[in-house]
């Protein structure tokens, strides 16, 4: 649980709450403590106080909401005086910079299917597919789903409303996966000849793969970059960050969209939530789609007994990355099963404008298809239709 003694807004007047424990509960209302100056006896006229702190950053988040044109070279310190805005506050400005670059009533629906299960060999500290792991999670290595199994499964998706497909398997790396790579693209040539949008994950790919993709037509390529640079090592050790941005490199230079987020829950702090929205709204061009996901801890994995991630982080980090980069469709993805309709709703006023839905996310619950239809139904929402090159 993250310490929740802060300090309003309001602060100036040198008003101060005590510290107090909150009870941990999936999705509540606490914000990210933003760390304020102290105020000392001893501080110069010439230091900055707390008072023009608080200018600088509004100024900040002025010309950020204000902006017409995506931009690429944020920093760190426009980030987080952007994410630690007051919530409403951000929530309504970033809802309209929405306006200004998607149609708010429009949401994408997206399927993802586990092409080929459990087996890797990497260490990800949430993942019920690792070898590692699978003592634990009692997770069984599967093999490679045929190429009529994914395409009927594509076939039902398109069927109940989903305009992108996503397969995902659990592979370190495609090296020596020849046949496996040709299945692959028997399944995305597939799934484009139905008129969705294809997507893969699987794990690192080199330049050569990549183009093989982009051949076969593949819209997006999935590779998350999960938290912060610094955060990074405490999750994952078999495989380095700067390996997971070569791989969206070597996908952006194929010509493939590039779909790359982060996962929050992970123990991490704000500031490394700002570390993510950093790595991913400074790459050469922002990602076409960034997936947010709450951690669904999974009994057996490292991080399976980690607390539920507050609501307002998640809708703080939507809200930001909105800002970041208004032209990227930005997905709750795991742990949507767990918001409420409301929840979900501020999600969609504040920049989220895709979602996951059917049976599966992988190896975890998702809401399904008839769920959704009522939530859309319910709050005037749509079907974005498929963005293909």
């Amino acid at each position: 649980m993250m310490n929740t003694s802060w300090r309003t807004a309001a602060s100036r007047h040198a008003y101060s709450l005590r510290p107090r424990q909150l009870p941990s509960r999936p999705f509540s209302t606490v914000v990210d403590q933003q760390p304020l100056p102290t105020r000392s006896p001893l501080r110069s006229d010439h230091e900055q106080p707390e008072e023009k702190q608080t200018q600088h950053a509004e100024e900040i988040f002025r010309r950020a909401v204000a902006a017409t044109q995506v931009r690429n070279n944020w920093t760190k310190e426009e980030i987080s005086a952007i994410y630690h805005q007051p919530l409403m506050k951000l929530a309504y400005e970033s809802g309209s910079v929405h306006r200004r670059f998607h149609d708010p009533a429009e949401v994408q629906l997206c399927t993802l299917m586990n092409i080929k299960t459990g087996g890797c060999t990497e260490d990800c500290s949430y993942c019920a597919q690792s070898t590692r792991y699978q003592k634990g999670t009692g997770l069984e290595a599967k093999k490679v789903e045929t190429v009529e199994s994914v395409l009927e499964a594509a076939r039902v998706a398109r069927a109940r409303g989903s305009t992108r497909f996503c397969m995902g398997a659990a592979w370190r790396d495609m090296r020596g996966r020849k046949n496996a790579l040709r299945n692959i693209r028997a399944m995305v040539q597939g799934v484009r000849a139905l008129g969705m949008e294809s997507c893969v994950t699987l794990g690192m790919i080199d330049g050569a793969q990549a183009q093989e993709l982009k051949e076969a037509g593949l819209t997006a390529y999935n590779h998350n970059v999960d938290t912060s640079r610094e955060f990074y090592p405490s999750i994952i050790s078999t495989r380095s960050y700067d390996e997971r941005l070569k791989t969206l490199a070597h996908v952006r230079d194929a010509g493939i969209n590039v779909c790359s987020g982060g996962i929050l829950g992970l123990g991490e702090s704000a500031q490394d939530r700002v570390g993510l929205l950093l790595t991913v709204s400074t790459l050469p061009s922002h990602p076409e789609s960034f997936p947010v996901n709450a951690l669904v801890p999974i009994k057996g994995t490292p991080l399976g007994d980690r607390p539920p991630v507050d609501f307002a982080s998640m809708l703080r980090t939507i809200a930001t990355a909105r800002i970041l980069m208004p032209a990227t469709v930005i997905r709750i993805a795991a742990g949507r099963k767990s918001m409420s309709e409301e929840q979900q709703a501020l999600c969609f006023m504040a920049g989220a404008n895709a979602v996951f839905t059917g049976e599966k996310m992988l190896t975890t619950d998702c809401n399904g298809w008839d769920e959704d239809s009522v939530l859309f139904g319910r709050w005037g929402l749509r079907p974005m239709e498929p963005r293909v090159k």
